[in-house]
C-alpha cells in the first residue's frame, strides 16, 4: 500500500506541471499588464447564477482533506489536539455557527473590498459568492480574524501587529494565490493594498508580502483540488495555483514556481543542473553551472511545509536527506535570479 501511496504522489507532483486547456486560447508570451488583463479577460467568464449557498457543498469537495475524505481542512488551522478553534481539520458535516463547528471565511475579507461587498445570504451571487475566494474555517478562527488585514509573520495563525493577522506558515501561499485572484478578477475594487500590509512592488500595485508567500508557499495536491471542481461548477480557474509564475511574469518579486516552463531559456539553463544519485537516502549532489550558480535550496514535502533549507558553500553542494522520512518531496533551486522545483525521493 505505503509503494501505491508514493506511486500516486508521483504522479500527481508530474502532473502539476502540465500546462491546462482552460488557458489554451490565452497569450501567454505576454508579461505584466497585458498578462494582467488577458487573464482578466479569461477568468471572468464566470458563472453568474453561482450562489454563496452552492459555496457549501463545493467546499466539501475543493477544500476536501486528503487524508480523512469525510473531512475538511479549515484555513488557518494548525493543531487538532488541542482547541477546536485551532483545528485543522474537521467532520464535513459539523457544518454552522456554533462552537466547534465551520463557516466561510470570506478570504479577502467582504468589508475591505470598495465598495463592500455587503451583508450575503444563500442567495447572493457575484463577488460575496465567488467560491475562489471562499474557504471553510472553524467559526470562532474566521470571527477572531474578522476583517483584519493580512501581514507579515511566522509560525502559526492569529494576530501580528496592531490590529493585522498572520494567515499562518502553512496557508500563506494559499492566501496570497487567492489575493492575486481577487485582484485579477474584481481589479481596484480587490486592490490587495485594501486588505493586506506593506511595501508595493516596484511601481504596481501588488503587495510584496504576497508575491514572497506566493514564491516561498508552493501549491499542494490539496490546494490544486480546487481549480477541476470549480471550472465545472463556476465556470473559471485561479491562474496562480494553475502556475504560480504568472505572477512573477506581471509583478515581478521574488521567482515563484514555474509549473509550466514559461521561463524559456532561463528554464533550459537551469535544466542543465543535475542532481544525483535520485532516488537516495543520504545526499543528494547538486551540479551547476555558471549561468545558473546555486545558491540556497529548500526541501518541500507534498503538504508544501518546507522542512529543509540552508545554504551552499562554493566548494561542495549537496543536500542531506538522510534525516528524512521515505517518499516523494520538492527541492527548490535558488540562484540569485532564477529558482528551479526538481522532484526528489527519499528512499
Amino acid at each position: 500500500m505505503n509503494k501505491i501511496f508514493t506511486l500516486f504522489l508521483l504522479l500527481s507532483l508530474q502532473t502539476l506541471f502540465a500546462q491546462q486547456p482552460y488557458y489554451d486560447d490565452v497569450n501567454l508570451s505576454l508579461t505584466g499588464q497585458d498578462l494582467y488583463f488577458a487573464l482578466q479577460q479569461k477568468i471572468e467568464n464566470a458563472s453568474t447564477s453561482f450562489n454563496y449557498g452552492d459555496t457549501r457543498d463545493s467546499m466539501k469537495i475543493t477544500d476536501e482533506d486528503p487524508e480523512n475524505n469525510n473531512n475538511v481542512l479549515l484555513l488557518y488551522g494548525y493543531d487538532d489536539t488541542g482547541s477546536c478553534t485551532t483545528d485543522r481539520s474537521r467532520d464535513k458535516d459539523d457544518f454552522g455557527g456554533g462552537s466547534c463547528q465551520y463557516n466561510r471565511e470570506h478570504t479577502f475579507a467582504r468589508s475591505n473590498a470598495n465598495p463592500s461587498m455587503g451583508n450575503v445570504d444563500n442567495g447572493t451571487t457575484g463577488i460575496g459568492a465567488d467560491p475562489q475566494n471562499i474557504r471553510p474555517t472553524d467559526q470562532q478562527m474566521n470571527n477572531n480574524r474578522g476583517s483584519k488585514k493580512f501581514a507579515a509573520g511566522s509560525g502559526n495563525a492569529g494576530n501580528v501587529g496592531s490590529g493585522n493577522w498572520y494567515p499562518g506558515d502553512e496557508w500563506k501561499g494559499d492566501v496570497a494565490r487567492i489575493m492575486m485572484y481577487m485582484y485579477t478578477r474584481y481589479g481596484d475594487r480587490c486592490n490587495p493594498s485594501l486588505n493586506g500590509t506593506g511595501a508595493l512592488q516596484g511601481s504596481t500595485e501588488m503587495l510584496q508580502i504576497y508575491l514572497q508567500w506566493n514564491a516561498e508557499d508552493p501549491v499542494t495536491d490539496f490546494e490544486d483540488q480546487r481549480n477541476p471542481h470549480l471550472e465545472t461548477v463556476y465556470g473559471n480557474r485561479n491562474p496562480f495555483i494553475d502556475n504560480p509564475y504568472l505572477a512573477t511574469l506581471i509583478w515581478g518579486g521574488p521567482v515563484a514556481e514555474d509549473r509550466w516552463g514559461l521561463m524559456g531559456t532561463e528554464e533550459l539553463i537551469a535544466e542543465n543542473i543535475s542532481i544525483y544519485p535520485n532516488p537516495t537516502s543520504e545526499i543528494i549532489w547538486i551540479k551547476d553551472n555558471t549561468s545558473f550558480s546555486v545558491d540556497h535550496y529548500s526541501v518541500f514535502d507534498v503538504s508544501g511545509r518546507r522542512i529543509l533549507f540552508n545554504t551552499f558553500n562554493a566548494s561542495e553542494k549537496k543536500v542531506d536527506v538522510s534525516n528524512l522520512n521515505s517518499g516523494v518531496y520538492l527541492l527548490e533551486l535558488v540562484s540569485s535570479d532564477r529558482k528551479i522545483t526538481k522532484k526528489i525521493m527519499v528512499q
